[in-house]
């Protein structure tokens, strides 16, 4: 595996992606995006994970735009003045620009997933809805049927555009997103116009498959990544 990190072009400026090269060709690509808290030690590693599985994979700094970095978990603070600086226009330019990376290396989208943890959850759900990729999985992703903002509405509605099959993997746990908004999704997703699923882990929290949180939970986890996996190769095959 190679390793690094090079710069794009993006409407905003550069920004920095994080890039993880299988040995040997690449079955696929998987761009990976960040939880509120930037491309951390946590994104970093599922990169290579996803090398490790055969994919090349590519982690965007979607908050180049404010300076970029990462936050501490928890520390939602400094987290609000990233977020203010994004829009779901912004976002998908950013994904745009990382898909764009990974065609230079021969990779289509057809071969492309894109998977996501709690802001990046959301994001996969974004791009599923307004690109057509290979797959996509949002693990914990809030803002789906309930908004953010303004700039970062509800996209529940948008289900009958949506032309990426999505997996999403929620906690019950999870104080962010409530039981009421999953199954929400859940019922709104069957009317999908592809390939889509929603998976409930009745012991999880948010953040349940970021090991440096304190709302790690294994078992869940390991389940979830074993999902995402059978998940992308299914739909890229």
């Amino acid at each position: 595996m190679h390793t690094q990190e090079i710069e794009v072009t993006t409407p905003d400026g550069p920004m920095p992606v994080y890039e993880a090269l299988p040995d040997g060709a690449p079955k696929g690509a998987v761009v990976v995006i960040q939880e509120a808290f930037g491309v951390n030690p946590h994104i970093e590693d599922v990169t290579r994970r996803f090398a490790d599985a055969g994919y090349l994979a590519v982690a965007p700094h979607i908050f180049h735009r404010s300076g970029g970095g990462i936050v501490e978990y928890g520390d939602f603070e400094k987290v609000i003045p990233h977020f203010q600086a994004l829009s779901d226009e912004k976002i998908l330019q950013d994904v745009d620009a990382a898909l764009a990376l990974v065609a230079g290396h021969g990779v289509g989208p057809e071969r492309s997933a894109i998977v996501g943890f709690c802001f990046g959850g959301r994001v996969t759900f974004l791009a599923a809805v307004s690109r057509s990729l290979a797959a996509g999985v949002g693990f914990y992703g809030g803002g789906i049927v309930s908004g953010r903002s303004g700039a970062m509405p509800a996209l529940v509605d948008r289900i009958p555009k949506m032309s990426t099959p999505w997996l999403g993997l929620f906690g019950d746990k999870d104080a962010h997103i409530s039981i009421d908004d999953v199954e929400t999704l859940r019922s709104a997703l069957a009317d999908a116009p592809v390939d889509a699923e929603i998976v409930r882990y009745q012991e999880a929290d948010h953040g349940f498959h970021c090991d440096a949180r304190e709302s790690y939970h294994a078992e869940s986890s390991a389940d979830a990544w074993g999902r995402t996996l059978a998940w992308i190769e299914s739909h890229l095959g």
